[in-house]
């Protein structure tokens, strides 16, 4: 399990959970619509569904 770097939520995150002895699988985060960058900071890692999902509908990508 992972923990959210943003609100402390335990997620399962493919990509940092990866087991080897399993057949790979993309993480959820990927069938979501690549359209801006999640801020970082020093040690912080994936965010949870919940939060990158908010980050996204707070950050609407502007027409183009």
């Amino acid at each position: 399990m992972s923990t959210c770097s943003r609100c402390g939520a335990e997620f399962s995150c493919a990509m940092a959970d990866y087991d080897p002895s399993a057949p790979p699988q993309p993480c959820w985060c990927t069938y979501l619509p690549a359209s801006l960058p999640v801020p970082s900071t020093p040690g912080a890692s994936c965010w949870c569904p919940d939060c990158l999902k908010k980050h996204i509908a707070d950050h609407p990508k502007p027409a183009g």
